[in-house]
């Protein structure tokens, strides 16, 4: 499965992303990330499936812009 983060480039979204996957027990098997001066965007590939309460989780992390499910 593959999701697609958008977010503000501030320090410490990573780390929430990750921590979403963590709590739900979720094991992340690639991630790929980009940024600039302002927005970061993380293509994030994972194992199994995932609950709609972790995408919601997701959505919450501060400085989401957009995010959403690839397949």
């Amino acid at each position: 499965h593959r999701l697609l983060h958008i977010h503000e480039n501030i320090p410490g979204v990573m780390s929430e992303i990750n921590k979403v996957f963590a709590d739900n027990g979720i094991n992340i098997c690639g991630q790929f990330l980009q940024t600039n001066e302002k927005v970061g965007y993380v293509v994030i590939d994972v194992d199994k499936e995932y609950s709609d309460l972790a995408l919601e989780k997701l959505q919450q992390v501060n400085g989401t812009i957009r995010s959403r499910v690839l397949f």
